[in-house]
């Protein structure tokens, strides 16, 4: 007798596919057999996007389940976990510019929760093919320096429990970027802590990368600019000399945030196609990290693509919380799996929907 499947309702608040991402790996964890059914509901085109198919698909391999339905337009899927073994090699493909980034949200729970060895702990390695830098999703710096820092200091990961690199970037609309993240499971019996994190602290730091391929070497350094004149309009960065200051060696400056963003021009080999964008993060003394970013588009000059990053980080600085929109929601599945009771401000502002 086939067991009972756990109803979802895919068009519940915003209807996308964090729905998709978050059911299935809890589906899988659990060992639940889940039916998700109006997907992407209220979308100009409903149902799974590549995206959303490889992701299931991803999640349905490293568990050894079994996943019917799963084909791009379909509204409704049914899922039955198996068994995870780990470790593993897996590998997965957006084909189009689709964002790496989600797909790794699908499969990190499961590869830090699913170690069956006994006696030892031996990583497994995903590689994922697609976007690296889209605009509807976290870029791959933002997971590098916001989301893996903040899962290890927080949750009790050991450093280097997540590793990513950056193989080859793919911007929209080509796509064909790389990224090999390895990840070393917790052992048997062992649980994320859960953590409180209510006061955010003085900025300890603002740091950045501005990244371009295949484009003049000027965007890099017009992006970063960009940044760095609104950061200094709002009190951060350094500040413009004022001349009265040079006759009045004594006079009191304010003192403020130091901001540091990398050029990173990267060479042809690591890039299918000439791209560009920034990621912006800052570093709060209670743990906290704000991140904001922009990806370069056609008829946007690097300046501008610059003054947007910086403006979503300002935002979310002055929204008063010790995590940014991208981060937030993708945390909620770890605290949700933690030992005990976890919480943590998310600011003034209501919650985003993929959070909610």
């Amino acid at each position: 007798m086939a067991p009972p499947f756990f109803e979802i309702d895919g068009s519940t608040l915003e209807g996308g596919g964090q729905i998709l991402r978050n059911a299935i790996s809890l589906s899988s964890l659990c060992k639940k057999p889940i039916s998700i059914n109006k997907i992407r509901h209220g979308r100009a085109q409903p149902g799974l996007k590549n995206q959303h198919r490889v992701g299931l698909q991803l999640a349905s391999t490293i568990s050894s389940g079994t996943l019917i339905g799963a084909k791009n337009g379909s509204t409704s899927v049914q899922y039955t976990p198996g068994f995870i073994s780990l470790p593993g090699d897996f590998r997965a493909d957006s084909v189009t510019a689709g964002s790496v980034t989600l797909l790794l949200q699908v499969a990190l729970p499961l590869l830090l929760f699913s170690n069956r060895l006994p006696t030892k702990i031996v990583p497994s390695t995903l590689t994922l093919l697609g976007g690296t830098n889209a605009t509807h999703a976290p870029q791959v710096d933002h997971t590098q320096n916001v989301l893996i820092p903040f899962l290890e200091t927080h949750f009790g990961l050991k450093e280097g429990s997540i590793v990513l690199d950056i193989n080859k970037r793919g911007y929209f609309p080509k796509g064909g970027g790389e990224i090999v993240t390895t990840v070393r499971p917790l052992a048997q019996g062992q649980k994320l802590k859960s953590f409180s994190l209510l006061e955010r602290g003085k900025i300890k730091s603002i740091q950045g990368i501005a990244h371009y391929s295949k484009l003049p070497g000027s965007v890099g350094r017009e992006m970063i600019d960009g940044a760095q004149r609104e950061l200094r309009r709002a009190g951060y960065g350094r500040a413009e000399r004022d001349p009265e200051d040079e006759l009045n060696e004594d006079s009191e400056k304010e003192e403020r945030v130091p901001v540091n963003i990398e050029n990173r021009r990267e060479s042809n080999d690591v890039a299918v196609a000439g791209g560009s964008g920034i990621v912006l993060w800052a570093e709060l003394e209670g743990g906290g990290y704000i991140g904001g970013s922009a990806v370069g588009r056609k008829g946007l000059n690097p300046a501008a693509v610059g003054k947007e990053a910086a403006q979503l980080l300002i935002k979310g600085l002055d929204n008063g919380g010790c995590v940014d929109e991208w981060l937030q929601d993708q945390i909620i599945i770890f605290m949700a799996l933690a030992e005990g009771t976890s919480e943590v401000n998310c600011g003034r502002d209501e919650l985003e929907l993929h959070t909610q």
